[in-house]
């Protein structure tokens, strides 16, 4: 047993030692920020924001990018993504105020969380946005108090199997209830606009997106047989990016899309949507973190400068990040890694493998660059990572 996790380990190892090479190789200058700031610092390079997108609207043609400025709402993020011509999905009145400040028209913001406060609504709509997510009645009627005319797009529900951050149990309806809906929406006024589903972040299964297809169809077609023709199909987000192991690529993905449309959709929607969060920003980030203190109880522990509370609250959901230290040590550890609050909650990793460190030795924590900050808080006293662009 010992040797069977030693194997594990070194590959383990060996994969963050490569994602921490490619990071430095793209721009070999980071290796010196990575370096040099004080900890915690994440640490995020733009230039691969770019890449993701174009990647992502090369490989999807057809599609209109609304990043999900929940991923990471940092002004720069959304300046970067401004100048490439993104769109945007907010689900608040802080989101959207933060896009509009760019002067973004409201034609290129959308919101698809399904169940919105009203004050948000009336801003939304005042401020241009003109489509809004349902999977209830009770929505139908509260866009209609103070969006009279606006679009609305069904959620529908589908396995999320497979998707590191599963999102099936809270929103989505099934093809049934969304056609009532729709109908519901056109008897109140407001213009029966399309259809959307979410796969679950991180989705690392095709098969999600083949099902959401097919029942986004099927809703279609029935939806024709009631007097209601829909234009628009919205893909959701789930595109993944690399953390402990290799992921789907945007390629992968992409072309298995567009090949269900063209199985599934004779006639192509006018309008096609997609609304990637995690897998634009997810891999631009590496947050900076120092080794604070080590012992050895069940296992070998060592305690960062950051934690759960501080930008790693994804890990409360299984999500496991690559971590890489460039000491000279060469022999690998398992390490149990805690974070710095006092909080029996705040361990980041149970099974990471990484070089014998000691006080004082930075750990690289890479795929940082989603659901870090803006889940971060000052819990126990101890501050949200600075944020550097890089």
């Amino acid at each position: 047993m010992p040797e069977k996790l030693l194997e594990i380990g070194s590959f383990q190892y060996s994969f963050a030692q490569k994602y921490f090479s490619d990071i430095t190789f793209r721009k070999p200058f980071i290796l010196d920020v990575l370096k040099s700031v004080k900890t915690p610092t994440l640490v995020i390079d733009l230039s691969r924001i770019k890449e993701r997108y174009n990647e992502l609207q090369n490989t999807l043609k057809e599609a209109k990018i609304y990043y999900a400025v929940k991923a990471n709402d940092h002004q720069e993020i959304l300046a970067t993504l401004n100048s490439l011509g993104s769109g945007y999905e907010v689900a608040s009145s802080w989101e959207l105020e933060k896009v509009l400040r760019f002067g973004v028209d409201g034609s290129r913001i959308i919101s698809s969380n399904p169940v919105k406060p009203l004050d948000f609504i009336d801003y939304a709509y005042k401020s241009g946005i003109k489509a809004f997510s349902i999977d209830s009645f009770k929505e139908i009627e509260k866009i209609k108090s103070v969006a009279p005319r606006a679009r609305v797009y069904v959620r529908l529900i589908v396995p999320n199997e497979g998707s590191d951050w599963p999102l099936t149990n809270k929103f989505g309806v099934d093809v049934d209830t969304a056609l009532e809906l729709l109908e519901y929406a056109k008897y109140q006024g407001l213009i029966p606009y399309g259809i959307t589903f979410h796969v679950g972040s991180q989705c690392n299964n095709l098969k999600n997106w083949f099902i959401g297809i097919k029942t986004s169809w099927e809703l279609w077609e029935k939806a024709i047989y009631r007097g209601i023709k829909l234009t628009m199909l919205n893909l959701g987000g789930g595109i993944p990016i690399n953390y402990q192991y290799e992921s789907l690529s945007i390629d992968d993905i992409g072309s298995y899309i567009e090949a269900l449309l063209k199985k599934y959709f004779l006639i192509k929607p006018v309008e096609i949507q997609i609304e990637p969060g995690r897998g634009v920003v997810g891999d631009a980030g590496v947050l900076v973190s120092s080794v604070i203190g080590k012992t050895i109880k069940d296992s070998h522990w060592i305690y960062l400068d950051t934690g759960v509370f501080n930008g790693l609250a994804e890990v409360l959901g299984g999500i496991n990040y690559p971590m890489y230290s460039d000491t000279i040590n060469k022999d690998i550890i398992q390490y149990t890694i805690a974070g710095v609050s006092c909080d029996s909650m705040d361990i980041i990793s149970k099974n990471t493998y990484l070089p014998e460190l000691d006080v004082g030795d930075r750990v690289y924590i890479m795929a940082a660059g989603a659901y870090t900050t803006v889940y971060a808080a000052n819990f126990n006293g101890f501050g949200v990572p600075e944020v550097v662009f890089v």
